[in-house]
Order: C-alpha cells, then sequence, then structure tokens
C-alpha cells in the first residue's frame, strides 16, 4: 500500500456560488480520501486532500472538471503538513469548512 500523501490546493476560476465545495466533499468521500474544503474570501476555494498518492491524483483530477456551472482556470498544489487535518471536524471523513 502506498504512503499517505497530504496536498493543500487552491483552486481559482469560477469555483464559487456554483456547488464546488459541495462536488468536492461528494467526490472525496467517493474516492476516500479524508480533508477538508471551503470558500476564500478573494473567490478561490481551498482544499487539502489526504489519501494514497493514486487517491490524490483522482481527486485532483475531478477537481479540473468541476461541477457543470464551475470553471476552473487553475490549481496550485503543495505538500501539506498532518497537522491540517486536524481541521476535519470530529465524526467527518471530510469537511466543508467556514469561509476564510
Amino acid at each position: 500500500m502506498s504512503a499517505e500523501k497530504i496536498l493543500r490546493v487552491i483552486v481559482t476560476g469560477r469555483v464559487q456560488g456554483v456547488g464546488f465545495r459541495y462536488f468536492v466533499e461528494r467526490e472525496a468521500l467517493k474516492i476516500g480520501i479524508h480533508g477538508w474544503v471551503r470558500n476564500r474570501r478573494d473567490g478561490n476555494v481551498e482544499a487539502v486532500f489526504a489519501g494514497t498518492p493514486e487517491q490524490v491524483e483522482a481527486m485532483l483530477a475531478s477537481c479540473r472538471k468541476g461541477p457543470p456551472a464551475s470553471r476552473v482556470e487553475k490549481i496550485e498544489m503543495a505538500d501539506a503538513p498532518a497537522s491540517e487535518l486536524k481541521m476535519v471536524l470530529a465524526g467527518e471523513r471530510f469537511s466543508t469548512l467556514p469561509t476564510v
């Protein structure tokens, strides 16, 4: 089994007001990764994905596509520390967090 990969992503484009966060949460649960997603006041969506490298890559592919009304222009990625996963709400595998 592959080691866990933890990735922070910033998705830029038409990604707010189009159900993007809920799309990300559904996809994450379907793929089996854990982490969180939230809107940012700058109009972008930020997320942390944790899982096998294959699961994280599948999640990135989903994010590039997005829900029907979205238009993803760019995804910035960086490795993230495991401490980022402390933001997941108790009892959840993947959380939608408040806007920052």
